[in-house]
């Protein structure tokens, strides 16, 4: 069964608590503290697998968590790490946030393995707030909460070309005549069911993966019939193939189904619009006697920049001209695959704005301390060894009123910031 979409829920595992203990031995009673740290929780990760190319299977597991992180113990143990669990998912699948449809990550190209949520960090034990003031703490730090999101995943095929055209125009069976595929062809209105993939090889050039978009009806982009099931797999596309019945062997006018599908194309997706498209008008061994119907077509759509082809897929003939012209097209175009951008960033999307933080100058050591779980959460979800992390956690200082609390204690350009074990140096 092909199934190209499914909503999950995944969720990180809960950092385990740090502990509260004391050293108790004979000849030492009053030992100093001895609480082990938490375990850190599992991480969830996505992986491409080469060897599925349906997201089926989602439909019968629907829930993913990882493992929770165990409390510290006494003795100074640390508490294990929970285990961390990888989703596999299709070549060519977007994960969306389910409630917004922004893009997460789009698993294509060379994007085979990304970490999607991160586990919590486990909490300090007791051992690590003894001070010469306060010798026998007892607070230990709770574990960082799990992360958790409901997911949209949406398999859209790797293709450059994708075929489109009402059913029973002769797509199938264009896709078998120029490739591998082998695609059921009937003469039936209900059409393809799922898109066919298929190599196209050519002599001396590179050739190209084709699609065969299962055929669109009007309305298509409003969801009639299996419209948004069937359109999201011309996105990735780079060019548009549009096959016509050119010999109106249903009675359907060529002209006019070209435009209702442009229609319904620009309707879903309006960048769709402004891809280069290139039209085979189909069953030219049907065509008897009267005005040529392909003549019509060329003078329709060939001042608008849209190239056409008379063409046969049942006999062959005019499909090697058509191939080549495509072949052309695209490599006068970008070679990198259409990878969709991310839009949503997990890892500032938990709120922190009701959590606490202090802003405190140290004589002693002279540096300026920043501190508090608002702070902590937000290094523990944010890459500062990304650019655009980094520039994420400046701006999030700044919004939280962090550089204003520091200036009003009078730090200069050069001072130190202090932030659980990060230093920085300030500058306005």
């Amino acid at each position: 069964m092909f199934a190209d979409r499914a909503i999950i829920y995944v969720k990180s595992g809960k950092g385990g608590d740090g502990h509260v203990s004391f050293r108790r031995e004979k000849y030492v009673p009053n030992g100093g503290p001895d609480g082990g740290d938490g375990g850190k929780g599992g991480d969830v990760y996505f992986e491409v697998d080469e060897g599925l190319n349906t997201l089926v299977d989602f439909r019968h597991l629907r829930k993913y968590s990882a493992g929770n992180g165990e409390n510290g113990n006494k003795r100074n143990c640390a508490g294990r790490s929970g285990e961390d669990i990888t989703i596999k998912v299709p070549a060519g699948t977007v994960i969306k946030e389910a409630q917004s449809g922004q893009v997460i990550t789009d698993m294509s190209g060379s994007n085979r393995r990304v970490l999607l949520l991160k586990g919590g960090r486990g909490g300090n034990g007791n051992q690590h707030y003894a001070t010469s003031t306060m010798q026998a703490p007892r607070y230990a730090q709770p574990g960082q909460p799990a992360q958790e999101l409901e997911l949209l995943l949406e398999l859209k095929v790797i293709a450059d070309v994708g075929l489109v055209g009402f059913p029973n125009v002769g797509k199938s069976t264009f896709l078998a005549k120029v490739t591998n595929a082998r695609p059921k062809i009937a003469n039936y209105h209900f059409t393809t069911l799922n898109p066919n993939l298929g190599v196209v090889d050519l002599d001396d050039a590179k050739g190209f993966v084709i699609a065969d978009i299962p055929g669109l009806i009007e309305g298509a982009s409003e969801g009639v019939g299996l419209g948004h099931e069937f359109l999201r797999h011309i996105e990735r596309t780079k060019l548009i193939l549009h096959i016509v019945d050119a010999a109106s062997t249903e009675g359907r006018d060529p002209i006019e189904d070209i435009y209702a599908i442009n229609k319904e194309l620009e309707a879903y997706n309006p960048d769709l619009a402004l891809r280069p498209q290139i039209i085979a008008a189909n069953k030219t061994d049907m065509i008897y006697g009267g005005e040529d119907p392909v003549s019509k077509i060329k003078a329709e759509f060939e001042p608008k920049g849209i190239p056409v082809f008379g063409i046969s897929a049942m006999t062959g003939q005019g499909v090697r001209e058509l191939l080549y012209a495509v072949n052309n097209k695209l490599e006068q175009m970008d070679s990198k695959p259409v990878i969709f951008e991310q839009e949503f960033f997990p890892e500032y999307h938990f709120d922190t704005s009701s959590d606490p933080f202090t802003v405190v100058y140290d004589e002693k050591e002279d540096v300026y301390v920043v501190e508090g779980p608002r702070i902590e959460k937000m290094l523990s979800y944010t890459n500062l060894e990304s650019e655009k992390g980094f520039k994420f956690f400046q701006e999030f200082l700044k919004a939280n009123g962090v550089w204003d609390q520091l200036e009003q204690l009078g730090i200069e350009e050069g001072s130190t910031v202090r932030m659980y074990g990060l230093y920085f140096n300030y500058y306005k």
